[in-house]
């Protein structure tokens, strides 16, 4: 009887949780998505797993745009996520290092004494940003349309100075996995798409996750775009440049598949997962913490060119949820708010998205060269007809849309503008940062 019992209360366990991933409100998530879709708002592609297997998935907007030329994207459209490839870099060296070939503790002097403080830095400072390697891409002489070589990307960082002594606090580096990708091809002789394939992709059958090269819209892969008014194609990084810090394509149905995979321990170590886990100044090794009210979830985001992209899962719920866009006006993070909120029966109403029109004499008041004492940039602030455009030392500039009271918004960074003591200000990371005109 007592088996019987037990067996009755596993059913009703299970019949309970497949109940519960039926039981939102796909429609209100389909809702949502028509409603950004219609508005320009954004384009890309979700899939939710719980349980390992798919709840939900819904793409929107184009996989390319070209005059008259529109291929509406699918789910099975490919985007370019950006620092996500962070997570298979670290899989591959938690492998390596099970396979008795690298260690935590291993300098990076082993690889690269050229670089400063190579004898000091160790792999497992740099799997969790602690490594004081300044981040290349933060560099105003950085540019990433022309290819490069290891030789070429080596000298790049040889001539940066460090952030920081190693250990002593976490800062987040791209140059961290870049040079931790470069490890991998050493220890293994092969290419790092080759061990990608050999060490993730093919083990636990992600057919369309590999290592980027030029988009390619005949493999179904997508061109990211910024929105000008209109979506404008953005220029492509050359996927030498990031590597294993961000040269990986995929689609949100095999992101689910491989954090459920890594948190099933199909890929890693439940040792080496908890190592993922930790976290040491907000930072663990190559995952953050992503909070939704009272859950943890734990993931990364990505961004490269015009690409956004957000995987995360939450453990007590066995819930995995992935984000890939090439289009953002609505910032990745509140797509995924609004999905998380809806799947889980929390409030959220759908935005009505209304547009603000300026007149260019309006924006005439915010134009101008900006700086800050905080940050070593300087800002300035344009506009082409109606359109307002904000553009940094050293990078591209990008649009700003109008939210009233003199605020704007890009990608969910809002900019608020105090046109009585020439300044505008944003908050990032908690940091509120003050820019000021300078002329």
């Amino acid at each position: 009887m007592s088996q019987k019992i037990a067996s009755f209360l596993l059913l009703f366990l299970i019949l309970q949780s497949c109940t519960h991933a039926q039981t939102f409100n796909k429609a209100k998530l389909d809702s949502f998505f028509v409603a950004m879709n219609v508005h320009d708002e954004n384009m890309g592609s979700i899939a939710i797993a719980s349980n390992g297997a798919a709840v939900y998935q819904n793409a929107i907007g184009y996989s390319q745009l070209n005059k008259d030329l529109k291929t509406p994207a699918t789910i099975k459209t490919k985007y370019r996520i950006g620092s996500i490839s962070k997570m298979f870099t670290a899989v591959m060296i938690f492998q390596l290092i099970d396979e008795g070939k690298l260690s935590f503790e291993t300098p990076l002097a082993t690889y690269f004494p050229q670089l400063p403080n190579a004898q000091k830095i160790t792999i497992g400072e740099m799997l969790d940003h602690r490594s004081g390697l300044h981040n290349f891409t933060n560099d105003s002489l950085y540019t990433a349309s022309a290819p490069k070589s290891e030789a070429e990307m080596i000298a790049i960082f040889a001539s940066q100075k460090p952030d920081f002594e190693p250990d002593t606090k976490a800062e987040y580096s791209n140059t961290n996995f870049v040079l931790l990708g470069y490890i991998v091809e050493k220890l293994t002789g092969k290419t790092y798409a080759e061990e990608l394939k050999k060490r993730v992709t093919s083990k636990i059958g992600l057919a369309d996750t590999y290592y980027g090269a030029k988009a390619n819209p005949a493999k179904n892969e997508a061109y990211s775009y910024k929105y000008t008014g209109q979506w404008t194609q953005m220029p492509e990084t050359d996927m030498s440049i990031p590597g294993g810090a961000g040269a990986i394509v995929s689609t949100p149905a095999d992101l689910v598949k491989f954090i459920n995979a890594l948190f099933a321990g199909k890929l890693i170590s439940r040792t080496s997962l908890e190592l993922m886990k930790t976290m040491k100044d907000n930072f663990g090794m190559a995952m953050i913490t992503i909070p939704f009210y009272d859950k943890k979830g734990f993931g990364h985001t990505g961004a490269i060119d015009g690409f956004s992209s957000l995987l995360v899962y939450f453990p007590e719920d066995k819930l995995a949820v992935a984000y890939t866009s090439n289009g953002v006006r609505y910032s990745t993070n509140d797509v995924i708010i609004g999905a998380l909120s809806i799947y889980f029966n929390k409030p959220f109403t759908i935005p009505a998205f209304k547009t603000i029109n300026l007149s260019t004499a309006d924006l005439d008041k915010y134009v101008g060269k900006y700086s800050s004492t905080q940050l070593p940039l300087k800002v300035a602030i344009t506009k082409n007809n109606t359109m307002l455009f904000a553009q940094a030392t050293g990078q591209m500039a990008v649009p700003l849309e109008a939210k009233g009271d003199n605020k704007f918004d890009y990608a969910g960074v809002t900019i608020q503008f105090d046109t009585a003591k020439n300044s505008f200000s944003f908050t990032q990371g908690g940091v509120t940062y003050l820019f000021t005109k300078t002329n």
